[in-house]
């Protein structure tokens, strides 16, 4: 792997744990996972002083805390060092990126834990919300038996809006991906039309046995955001008896959502009829976009519009649909 000037040289990997004498629930907590996403690493950082203070400290189990998941992509101050760490991420023997190398480390350490609280942040403005796993089921995509623990924990974390379906939407549009594709054989390509590309770090601790939740604390630059991780830490750490603390308020006047349709951009040209945000509200027959050759990319139905990417490149994802939830 080719090394230039302006590429800083041997990140290092830091993790930090506390344990207690009395067993318990094993948490993660991981911050930048995305190099630019800075909320959780402020408030991992937030959380470790206080327990170097002795203001905080463990009364069963244990937690680890990764202030910073991915040093190279953090050190350059941007989304992903070689990819998004956030995709594909499975161990290898044969390591190609820098986030391979990440995922050989992290992927074991996921495995060592119960529960995993990773902290995000993003691009457009909007309040926080949470990414939930797949109900409880033996299917072959992903495999679950912890919704409940999942989703009780996801209403103790401080936000009132929650999301699910990601996998299974991916997959079923990398299988429409793949009957466009073709023989296109590039790298890009192939990623984009493999399943196992949707698989971030909630999908990977689920699939060794763990629930995890993705908690997206706010816009990149509000600076409420790290407090918005500052609390769902200390909120986990109280709701899974970690810390000698009051149980925290169940979230209230909840919006949960599911995501059950992608969208590529198949053109350059593509173009949305306005700047969306995620959780715009969206009727049926609303326009959306118009494809490079002038057709319309209508609203299927009443529902709402998430991750829109004005810039997505051709053959990724341009938006997803999602419909109001009842799981809640």
């Amino acid at each position: 792997m080719s090394v230039s000037s302006s590429r800083p040289s041997s990140p290092n990997f830091k993790a930090v744990q506390f344990a207690s004498i009395h067993q318990g629930p094993r948490l993660l907590v991981l911050g930048a996972v995305h190099g630019n996403e800075i909320c959780g690493t402020l408030g991992i950082q937030r959380v470790l002083a206080e327990f170097d203070a002795g203001e905080l400290s463990l009364e069963r189990g244990s937690v680890t805390f990764v202030p910073v998941t991915n040093p190279l992509a953090h050190q350059l101050g941007q989304r992903s060092g070689d990819r998004n760490l956030n995709r594909n991420l499975t161990p290898t023997t044969e390591p190609r990126e820098f986030e391979d190398h990440i995922a050989n480390w992290l992927c074991p350490l996921m495995a060592r834990h119960d529960v995993l609280l990773d902290l995000h942040s993003f691009q457009g403005q909007g309040q926080a919300f949470v990414m939930l796993g797949p109900q409880d089921n033996q299917g072959s995509l992903e495999p679950f038996a912890h919704a409940a623990d999942e989703a009780a924990l996801a209403l103790h974390l401080g936000v009132n809006r929650f999301v699910d379906g990601w996998l299974s939407t991916y997959a079923r549009g990398v299988e429409k991906r793949r009957a466009r594709k073709g023989a296109d054989a590039s790298r890009q390509a192939l990623l984009n039309t493999d399943a196992r590309y949707g698989v971030g770090t909630t999908e990977y601790m689920r699939s060794v046995g763990g629930y995890a939740l993705t908690l997206e604390c706010g816009n990149h630059a509000d600076p409420q955001a790290p407090q918005v991780a500052y609390g769902a830490i200390r909120n986990a750490l109280a709701h899974l008896g970690l810390i000698a603390a009051p149980a925290p308020v169940v979230a209230h006047k909840t919006e949960a959502l599911s995501i059950y349709e992608v969208i590529d951009r198949a053109d350059g040209g593509d173009q949305f009829a306005r700047t969306w945000a995620s959780f715009d509200p969206l009727r049926r027959g609303d326009l959306i976009g118009t494809r490079a050759e002038g057709s319309a990319v209508l609203a299927p139905d009443d529902g709402y519009i998430l991750f829109p990417a004005a810039q997505a490149l051709p053959g990724q994802e341009w938006f997803y649909l999602a419909k109001a939830s009842t799981r809640l």
